[in-house]
């Protein structure tokens, strides 16, 4: 694991940032600043997690060669809880090894959008919204929302959030896809059955060292009036940035920054985002080869079920992984979904 890891050249990337944090300009650019201490401490992790499992493996080593000098089975118990607790620990670390992507260390930009269905749907993106910041915040990930479009009556038609943190992108591009609810509709006074759909597309956020060539031509910029919260400001000018991108017919939006010109940075963003993860899923060597229209995400392919009624069941139909409890799944639990995508990958 520690070979997978690359510990050695990550120890040297930690002193080259910390000599560069040493540094008396060091905080003339704070969001530099910001990114270089965000990285080293995601490199500090990495090494502090590895060793923690180093030593609790010795740590079970002495107390079996203690057993077995003195002939005593009393640290039995011990040695089996320690073993199993240490087996969770190095398989969920062990996943962070899969993370090989381009981008997979990169934070994730998740974008969500309701289906056919109206009222019904929209409660649904609202549910899955507050599923992936409740995941979110229990791996200590923040989370910055960048777009937000409420429903009509209930739910969100559409927003997009950014999720900081080392591995995040790589963790969460396995929910890109359709996303199916069944349920009795709480918006149906005939109390029948509904069956909704949401898509979520997940992109990496791409540093601003990657060049990405987009074409000014190529793109159609429109201006409109926020309509989420945010005072007065945000509510009475047109700050909000729409971005098309032609060729592709990829549309990217911010609405949840201050001015019109952070709007537009944050778009901008987002497109170069999304023309990469397309690129790299295309297998496309530059960004001009890829033409035509750009279908998000095709209805019939969900990716995933979430049955409220007529039994309790989430189901992920790539790899066949059920699990009963799904108020928990709401809550945030998902890992297992996840971690099944990752090692059958």
């Amino acid at each position: 694991m520690g070979a997978s890891l690359d510990l050695p050249n990550k120890k040297k990337e930690i002193e080259k940032l910390e000599k560069e944090m040493s540094k008396s300009d060091f905080w003339e650019d704070i969001e530099r600043a910001q990114q270089i201490g965000q990285k080293n401490k995601e490199l500090q992790s990495i090494i502090e997690q590895h060793q923690d499992l180093q030593e609790k493996k010795e740590d079970i080593e002495v107390l079996i060669q203690l057993t077995l000098e003195e002939n005593d089975s009393s640290m039995l118990g011990d040695i089996r809880s320690g073993m199993k607790e240490l087996r969770q620990e190095i398989e969920s670390f062990k996943l962070q090894t899969l993370l090989k992507g381009d981008y997979d260390h990169s934070n994730a930009i998740l974008a969500f959008h309701a289906g056919a269905g109206g009222t019904e749907a929209q409660d649904w993106v609202e549910m899955l919204l507050r599923m992936y910041i409740r995941w979110a915040e229990q791996h200590d990930y923040r989370v910055k929302t960048l777009d937000y479009l409420a429903g009509d009556d209930a739910g969100v038609k559409s927003a997009t959030i950014l999720v900081s943190g080392l591995n995040a992108y790589g963790f969460l591009k396995s929910e890109k896809g359709v996303h199916r609810l069944v349920r009795i509709s709480p918006f149906d006074t005939s109390g029948r059955r509904h069956t909704s759909f949401a898509s979520l597309d997940v992109m990496p956020e791409i540093d601003e060292e990657v060049e990405v060539d987009i074409r000014n031509e190529d793109l159609k910029i429109d201006t409109y009036r926020s309509g989420g919260a945010g005072g007065q400001h945000v509510n009475t000018t047109d700050s909000a940035i729409r971005i098309t991108h032609l060729p592709t017919g990829i549309v990217v939006q911010c609405q949840n920054e201050r001015s019109q010109h952070l709007n537009k940075e944050v778009a901008m963003k987002m497109l170069k985002s999304k023309l990469i993860e397309l690129k790299e899923s295309e297998q496309k060597e530059k960004i001009e080869d890829l033409k035509g229209e750009y279908n998000q995400i095709a209805w019939g392919s969900q990716i995933r079920s979430y049955v409220f009624h007529p039994y309790n069941m989430v189901k992920d139909h790539r790899t066949s992984v059920e699990v009963g409890n799904i108020q928990a799944v709401m809550d945030g639990e998902i890992d297992e979904f996840i971690h099944a995508y990752l090692k059958a990958n």
